[in-house]
């Protein structure tokens, strides 16, 4: 059972940074769950405002049912109450209000909705989604604004009215137009959260619409420096935050934008490239070539 109410839930997440880890595969791309414990140990040596077990970095998308729960049970034990745990659920209704299911048998704190697979659907279809995935649970859930699953403010509201554990906002849009009229409707009913490939080039500018965290998926492999850039955010230092973008960030993003599906690859590249490798992404992910690994570690060096 989580230790926390959904109202607690989403106001601890948005005292700090969230991290995203990446799942480990053995060679055959099985779960290396010893290495994957191991990992979450390392990683709960630097202070994390919550944890997304099976996320999207965590190549949700590319486990089944089981492997996710077996996942999301492995975080909760190895943290053992350090961390908030945040579930993933997914896909259709029925299969989303499952993963809900198994992420509460698990002990998960919360869940992390992430859009439906494949289908394109309207605004009111979306909306009885998030609600019937909202009323199959006691946890606090995020939901994700991306790809077919994009709720404006006149919807968010009428499910916050319908939903008390509906509890935070993950955008992965970048409309910032949206988040303005979101934020403005809704004011604190929800913690923001920043939820764009690479969070951190507009984790500034989405400060001041109410996103005071965001999941950072470079927390993997430097986490020393994502917790220093998040610091920076929230003191306001955009001397720091542009330095920081400019020697990192950016030419990190320029390497992650050259094939499709690198967001998640470059994250794995740069956990082997601080010798501490989760084994290959699966298909129908790409890792990164030789010399791609190479530049990588390169530019890691420049900020170790």
């Amino acid at each position: 059972m989580s230790r926390y109410t959904p109202t607690e839930f989403a106001h601890q997440i948005g005292t700090g940074l969230l991290s995203f880890p990446v799942t480990h595969f053995k060679d055959d791309f099985s779960f290396d769950e010893a290495a994957y414990r191991a990992n979450l140990d390392w990683l709960l040596g630097h202070p994390a405002a919550g944890l997304f077990a099976a996320g999207g970095t965590g190549e949700f998308f590319s486990l089944t049912p089981l492997e996710v729960e077996r996942v999301v049970r492995a975080a909760v034990e190895q943290t053992g109450g350090r961390v908030p745990v945040i579930a993933p659920a997914g896909y259709g209704t029925a299969m989303a209000k499952a993963l809900c299911a198994s992420a509460e048998a698990a002990g998960a704190d919360g869940i992390l909705l992430l859009p439906p697979y494949l289908t394109e659907a309207p605004a009111d279809g979306i909306a009885a989604h998030v609600e019937q995935v909202c009323k199959s649970t006691r946890l606090g859930v995020i939901v994700y604004n991306r790809a077919n699953q994009v709720l404006d403010e006149v919807t968010l509201e009428r499910l916050a009215e319908r939903c008390p554990n509906l509890v935070g906002f993950k955008d992965g849009i970048g409309d910032l137009e949206l988040m303005t009229r979101i934020h403005a409707r809704l004011g604190d009913r929800f913690t923001y959260v920043g939820g764009l490939p690479t969070a951190e080039t507009f984790a500034l500018p989405y400060l001041t619409l109410g996103v005071t965290t965001y999941s950072s998926a470079i927390f993997n492999f430097v986490p020393d420096f994502a917790l220093d850039f998040y610091a920076a955010v929230r003191a306001g230092n955009h001397t720091k935050v542009y330095a920081d973008l400019n020697t990192f960030v950016l030419p990190y993003i320029g390497l992650r934008n050259r094939k499709r599906g690198y967001a998640v690859s470059i994250v794995k590249a740069g956990m082997k490239a601080i010798g501490r490798s989760a084994g290959p992404v699966r298909a129908p992910l790409t890792d990164l070539t030789e010399a791609e690994q190479a530049e990588l570690k390169t530019l890691i060096a420049r900020i170790a």
